[in-house]
């Protein structure tokens, strides 16, 4: 006897059983999502610090070649010329016959013009613009000798350095991953060309107005306070500005330590990230009006400028790890407790707001790095 089947109907779900599935699923990609994210920054740092290391190494091969000496832009003898940036720089070309030597940025086209092919510089020559002879120096403290704050510790990527890299002041390894308002300005979106992808040496952006074409800094920048001889960033109890002392009156203000100087090698940083990139809370600093001269959307906030920042760091025993604020001004409070001196000097022109600390996104008041106290013979933070 044969039998006819049917086969079983099929449910279909409901939209209530719908609804727990999309749910399930949003709950799921919630919980993902920021594993992701987390990946991705951590991703970043690992590439920063890379970086980093990368420039470690290129020191090195200078050090290597000049004596164990860092890297440098200005005579050693620069304030036996003058007190003044200007007038040292004037009286060395009445001198010896020839300007100071510029810093080169290196060979490439004129922007829209392929067919002009110049060495870009900053003068070192009668007339030129203050920003020049700024940036010959580690870091400007005083008006008279340039725009303080500015300095040859922004400019990492000069062509006296890259070329013991690969020659090229818009390379990558320059630029942190996380920096995306330094990206952006290096990328050109203006024109949609990647200063990133010009084989040249150089790569002239468009002009700004009133600027002309200016360098995009680095995201790197090197501890000015270790570039000056130690004896201007000696610290001292009771002394005139704490022991601090104008580099353009000293003999030897000027010449750049050897390597082997560092004191506390493992703690004290050669190079940092500048802007506030890790943990970062927010992007642009309100406190700069119209942004900056060069084309950046805005100018960000700077590695000191939040409690919760934790530059990529590189040491000056070749490590890499991040220093944050926080560890540096725990720090600085333990060796203030100690001695009545902290780990950054409160002594220099710029007083105890230090670098720019009164700009800042919250509470964070530390200018390590940059005002080491002692120089390259102090360190920024305690030993691990």
């Amino acid at each position: 006897m044969i039998r006819a089947t049917t086969s079983p109907s099929r449910r279909a779900f409901t939209v209530i059983e719908l609804l727990v599935v999309i749910s399930v699923i949003v709950l799921l990609l919630a919980m993902l999502l920021p594993a992701v994210g987390h990946a991705r920054s951590q991703a970043k740092l690992t590439q920063s610090l890379a970086n980093l290391r990368s420039l470690g190494v290129a020191h090195a091969a200078y050090a290597a070649q000049w004596n164990d000496r860092q890297f440098t832009l200005v005579n050693d003898n620069i304030q036996q010329y003058g007190t003044t940036a200007s007038a040292a720089v004037l009286e060395f070309l009445n001198r010896t016959g020839h300007a100071h030597p510029p810093i080169r940025l290196g060979w490439g086209y004129q922007y829209n013009n392929p067919s002009v092919y110049v060495r870009w510089a900053f003068l070192m020559e009668p007339g030129q613009a203050i920003a020049n002879v700024s940036l010959l120096q580690p870091i400007v403290f005083e008006e008279a000798n340039g725009r303080p704050y500015i300095g040859s510790f922004r400019l990492c990527n000069a062509r006296q350095f890259t070329s013991y890299l690969n020659g090229r002041f818009y390379d990558r390894v320059f630029y942190a991953p996380k920096d995306t308002v330094a990206w952006d300005a290096v990328a050109n979106p203006m024109s949609g060309y990647s200063c990133f992808d010009d084989p040249g040496e150089y790569c002239v952006r468009p002009t700004v107005a009133g600027s002309g074409d200016f360098p995009v800094w680095s995201s790197y920048i090197l501890s000015p306070a270790a570039m000056y001889s130690p004896a201007v960033m000696k610290q001292s109890a009771g002394a005139p500005n704490m022991g601090w002392r104008n580099p353009w009156s000293l003999p030897t203000g000027f010449r750049s330590p050897s390597l082997g100087n560092a004191r506390y090698a493992s703690q004290k940083t050669q190079m940092i990230e500048h802007h506030w990139l890790q943990n970062r809370r927010g992007i642009c600093n309100p406190a700069f009006e119209g942004g900056t001269p060069y084309g950046f959307a805005c100018e960000p906030f700077y590695f000191n400028h939040g409690w919760e920042s934790a530059p990529a760091a590189l040491m000056y025993d070749g490590s890499v790890r991040q220093v944050g604020v926080s560890e540096a001004e725990r720090a600085d409070a333990r060796a203030t407790a100690q001695s009545g001196l902290g780990l950054w000097h409160r002594g220099t022109p710029f007083g105890s707001n230090g670098y720019m600390i009164d700009i800042g996104y919250d509470l964070a008041a530390t200018s390590f790095h940059i005002l080491t106290a002692d120089g390259i013979l102090g360190r920024d933070v305690d030993s691990r």
